[in-house]
């Protein structure tokens, strides 16, 4: 009874922390202990083994049982193997007169065991190991104590195979939670850890009062090392750069990888300043060295932004951002540097971010509006067409200048979405005002951004709003840059001449204030050439001026396009231009941009009456004081 009752509390024991969360070793330690208690052994020992590797877990009462477990394990032979390999009980009441293991029994005995009995640690078809029962006396061992042996053993398969089961589970989420938290290409933090990293690092910064700094490094032309050698080299760089840049953290800082090149240091607890620019120079210099890779020798550069949290001031994501900024700063100047935030600057950035989030939702809050310039006859003033310029009248601002936001809308990649909105709207208007004025015919101008015209489908756009508004083709000019031919000329002739296959024409704007080719006028299919108004307005008084006026109208009249001056202001320039041979003109001599409403007022004067730049509509008109933005 003794005995029962000794095997009821060690079963009882087991299934008490049956769901607790003791470690696989605790658990074997507790057995072997607790076991030699109950039944009639000196030394009890247990070993887990997994196919192919070496046993993970050994456990053992004494030491004499831990050496008679780990000569198994060395010499691949003995009682614990054959019965994992076998399942069944292994019982040897003599090792001297066994002859199964004949390298493990003769040493075993010269330690001191005279007998083993083995039991096979299995569930179902899955084996686990093993348990060995030592005695140093030879003897056989009752049915009863072989019987709570094997119970035992039971048991213990069973918590073995929970106990595996949660440090599989928490072993998983532990590698999952890593993942999630670091990249995958370095294995250095990710945006989310950094984010843990600065909230702990507000937590300490408040307790201790110090300094603590963001670094925001990112490579040079990376995309050009993508481009040129492809994107398996450039990962290679990736992981160089970042074992480059992992030699430079100090104790207690942080490295991050948070975007595709991008690469963020917080440093906390900083002593001073200086540490930080320090630490800006010698991440400099780990990029003068080439970085040698298995598929490439490349020299790169990064530039490197800084922002600083001084001592009381709070830590938050603002700081990381505020590197960032810092970081584009210094590749404005030219890159392979570093700068500290210039917050004025920043503060441009961030209002310039906020024009273009504001803007997304303009067109829904009906804050766009079109107005138009007149286009005239430089001889007699006669109208001959209107340019379509965009009007956006912010909540807060008020009218926002038409280039800044176009530039708005190029940036936030809405030009295409609102250029289209322009050009339907421009071209509504015009057949409204031709069903209501049909004697009248003039042209509608309406300007195509670079991002616009170089974008996916813009003749398939240009061809359905024609069709669905009932826009003349041959009315329609489409205005456009010299900007547009330099990044991708062939693919710029080819909208161009897309366009042309519509029956529009097309007007290059503003000429002469960007790279300025007079091949332009030769290559590529426009009908207007539009003289930019900064050689306008020095006309009478730089004769370079005159000089080029006069050049372009002669090349274009030659070449068969008409020519357009822009921003005519004066009743001076308007002559020199027509002693010029300049034919068309736009600008405050005749008219500011007007509202649809003030275009229809104009329709309704005579055809062929000229646009007194002294008549008393103009002048009336001018006291409202509209912005020009021709």
């Amino acid at each position: 009874m003794v005995q029962e009752d000794k095997l009821s509390a060690v079963l009882s024991e087991f299934a008490r922390t049956m769901v607790t969360d003791f470690r696989i070793q605790s658990i074997l330690d507790r057995l072997v202990e607790r076991i030699v208690d109950v039944l009639p052994i000196t030394g009890a020992g247990v070993t887990l083994i997994s196919p192919g590797i070496a046993p993970q877990y050994v456990a053992a009462s004494d030491e004499a049982a831990l050496r008679f477990e780990r000569l198994q394990t060395e010499l691949d032979e003995g009682p614990c193997l054959l019965a994992y390999s076998t399942g069944e009980a292994v019982e040897v009441p003599d090792l001297a007169s066994d002859e199964r293991f004949p390298r493990f029994g003769p040493q075993a005995v010269e330690a001191g065991m005279a007998a083993v009995f083995t039991f096979p640690l299995h569930h179902g078809d899955e084996a686990l190991g093993a348990l060995d029962l030592y005695r140093d006396t030879p003897g056989e061992m009752s049915p009863g104590a072989l019987y709570a042996a094997q119970t035992l053993a039971d048991v213990v398969a069973a918590y073995l195979l929970n106990a595996t089961a949660r440090e599989h589970s928490l072993e998983a989420t532990a590698r999952f939670r890593d993942i999630a938290l670091h990249d995958a290409l370095t294995g250095l933090p990710n945006r989310v850890l950094l984010q843990q990293r600065v909230t702990h690092a507000a937590q300490r910064a408040q307790r201790s009062h110090s300094t603590a700094a963001v670094l925001f490094a990112d490579l040079d032309q990376f995309k050009h090392v993508n481009d040129t050698h492809g994107h398996s080299v450039g990962d290679e760089l990736l992981v160089a750069v970042a074992a480059r840049l992992s030699a430079l953290v100090r104790p207690g800082d942080t490295l991050a990888r948070v975007g595709g090149d991008e690469f963020v240091f917080l440093c906390e607890d900083l002593a001073q300043s200086s540490d930080v620019e320090s630490l800006a120079e010698r991440i400099e210099a780990t990029f003068e060295l080439p970085f040698v890779l298995p598929h490439a020798e490349l020299l790169v550069t990064a530039s490197v932004g800084i922002a600083y949290a001084g001592p009381g001031e709070a830590v938050t994501h603002q700081l990381v951002l505020d590197a960032d900024t810092a970081m584009y700063q210094a590749k404005r100047r030219g890159g392979a540097t570093h700068q500290v935030i210039d917050l004025r600057a920043a503060q441009r950035t961030h209002e310039r971010n906020r024009l273009e989030r504001d803007l997304r939702f303009a067109m829904h809050r009906f804050e766009l509006d079109v107005a138009y310039q007149p286009i005239v006859q430089t001889s007699d003033g006669a109208l001959t067409g209107v340019e379509t310029l965009l009007r956006w009248t912010h909540p807060a601002r008020g009218l926002i200048p038409a280039p800044e936001a176009i530039a708005a809308a190029e940036q936030s990649g809405l030009i295409t979405t609102i250029g289209a909105w322009v050009l339907e709207r421009g071209c509504r208007d015009w057949v409204a005002w031709r069903e209501d004025h049909p004697q009248r015919h003039f042209d509608l101008s309406v300007n195509i951004a670079a991002g616009q015209l170089m974008g996916p489908g813009l003749a398939s756009t240009v061809a359905r709003i024609l069709e669905s508004t009932g826009m003349d083709p041959a009315a329609l000019v489409l205005e456009v840059t010299e900007g547009v031919f330099v990044g991708d000329g062939d693919r710029a002739l080819r909208v161009l001449s897309d366009l042309k296959m519509l029956g529009v024409r097309l007007a290059l704007d503003d000429f002469g204030t960007g790279y300025c080719s007079l091949n332009y006028l030769r290559r590529f299919p426009v009908d207007i050439v539009k003289i930019d108004r900064t050689f306008v307005a020095d006309l009478g008084k730089d004769p370079a001026a005159s000089a080029i006026v006069a050049a372009v109208t002669h090349l274009s009249h030659v070449l068969g396009l008409r020519v357009t001056a822009e921003g005519v202001e004066t009743e001076d320039q308007r002559e020199e231009l027509l002693s010029l041979g300049c034919e068309l003109s736009q600008g405050y001599l005749y008219s500011e941009p007007r509202s649809v409403a003030q275009m229809s007022v104009l329709l309704d004067l005579e055809p062929g009456t000229a646009m007194n730049p002294s008549g008393e509509f103009v002048r009336r008109r001018r006291r409202v004081g509209v912005a020009d933005d021709d």
